[in-house]
């Protein structure tokens, strides 16, 4: 039961549901989330933590830069449900769909360049 409510409080905002569609069937790096949510660090960084709790969500460090990419097989039945369940409802949102042309410009932007930009505001 645990992991059932870790996963539908993870799911209940709106900012979580935007992180988990962006990352679909790709890695991210904190900064490139945090420049398509528009949020602060810290607040992004809370969010992804709530996330990974739920194990909806998976993280590797590499240097200074941290990544994130939807769970994988190994991760409990219920956040893969989950997660196939948030791709499928909001396939068609028209947020998401913003999001997702937002996100490919930003993928464009070298995460460096994001990160110097995001510590001077």
């Amino acid at each position: 039961m645990r992991e059932l409510l870790l996963v539908t409080k993870a799911l209940a905002d709106e900012t979580r549901l935007r992180a988990l569609c962006a990352l679909r069937g790709k890695e991210l790096c904190v900064c490139q989330i945090v420049e398509l949510l528009g949020l602060a660090p810290s607040t992004v960084s809370k969010h992804l933590w709530l996330l990974r709790q739920a194990r909806l969500v998976e993280g590797r460090k590499e240097g200074r830069w941290m990544f994130y990419r939807l769970a994988g097989r190994d991760a409990p039945q219920v956040a893969q449900e989950a997660l196939g369940w948030v791709n499928r409802s909001l396939a068609a949102s028209p947020k998401i769909k913003e999001d997702g042309k937002r996100l490919k410009q930003l993928l464009k932007t070298d995460p460096e360049e994001l990160c110097r930009r995001q510590s001077k505001s």
